[in-house]
């Protein structure tokens, strides 16, 4: 099933990679894998962004791994080089006429939003624009500028629970006021003020502190996996993938944007609860994967509409499997 869902849900689908500041020199390049494809991304020699798939035509060894900076993608089996344009320009022992042109590394899909990267291992998907739809001027309505926000940090996590349990528990607060209780002290999350929003290709809930202070908070997932959170209070913005690993594995991480001029208090006391909010979930979905794993559990109940954004995403899970 897994396999499956790798090959029709994650396949053609946008996920979120990384920020524009780790590829902020020509030649930078990091790697990543998307529904098991490995995918390299680069900044070429003239500033622009490119993705490729990162399987040299050879033989099939991954090209280049990690991250770093270079002048060629040369491959460490037999040092096929490639050029940042993803065109093969070397093979050792070519002989006279061997033809390079159509041994190109495989070409992927590269976009931003603001300083936040984009990928899809399909060359032919969707622009990225399809995806994101309204969230942008969400987003920007909240107050956030994203072409203002700086990354701070990464904070990666793991999770013995199957990524459909992660993506579930982050889709509803029905849980909040008695598994989270320090966030519930901050955000409301009484069903008249915590409210949740159903869109075609991602999913929101719209939120704010408990004292009225400050600007209101969002939380979205943009099918299937990427997460793109906005707390209530000063501007902030962190966004991140949930990786499906094995069938009862799943990694993840966020990376964490402020303005420039944010408060570091602020920031530290930020951090500290989401930290605190990130543990209490996580001893949440591994709780679910044990029970739904022990064989004594058949279907539950969704209460709505306090989960009517799960309902949704498991329309659009059984859509893209079907």
């Amino acid at each position: 099933m897994l396999a499956r869902e790798r090959e029709r849900l994650f396949a053609h689908a946008w996920q979120y990679a990384g920020h524009t500041g780790q590829l902020a020199e020509p030649g930078s390049y990091f790697t990543l894998r998307v529904a098991d494809v490995p995918l390299v991304v680069v900044r070429d020699r003239e500033g622009a962004l490119a993705a490729f798939v990162n399987v040299c035509r050879h033989r099939g060894a991954e090209v280049v791994s990690g991250a770093g900076r270079c002048t060629t993608l040369q491959c460490h089996y037999h040092a096929w080089t490639y050029g940042l344009d993803g065109e093969l320009r070397a093979a050792p022992r070519a002989e006279d006429g061997f033809d390079r042109s159509g041994l190109g590394l495989r070409h992927a899909q590269v976009d931003t939003w603001g300083p936040f990267i984009f990928v899809n291992a399909d060359a032919d998907a969707a622009p990225l624009a399809d995806t994101l739809g309204a969230l942008p001027e969400l987003v920007r309505d909240g107050g956030i500028d994203v072409d203002s926000l700086v990354f701070h940090s990464r904070a990666p996590y793991s999770l013995e629970g199957n990524w459909k349990v992660a993506v579930e528990n982050f889709l509803e607060c029905y849980h909040c006021a008695v598994a989270h209780p320090g966030f519930s002290e901050v955000v409301d999350v009484t069903p008249g003020s915590y409210r949740l929003e159903p869109h075609a290709t991602f999913a929101s809930h719209h939120v704010r502190l408990r004292d009225g202070d400050g600007m209101a908070g969002q939380f979205h997932l943009i099918w299937p996996n990427v997460k793109v959170n906005v707390m209530p209070g000063a501007p902030n913005l962190s966004i991140g993938p949930l990786v499906p690993v094995d069938p009862g594995r799943t990694d993840g991480f966020l990376d964490y944007f402020f303005p420039t001029d944010a408060d570091p208090a602020w920031i530290a006391e930020y951090l500290e609860l989401d930290d605190q909010v990130g543990a209490e979930d996580r001893e949440l979905v591994e709780s679910v994967q044990r029970g739904i794993r022990s064989g004594a559990f058949e279907r539950g109940r969704l209460m709505l509409p306090s989960e009517e954004l799960i309902a949704e995403f498991q329309r659009w899970v059984t859509a893209g499997l079907a």
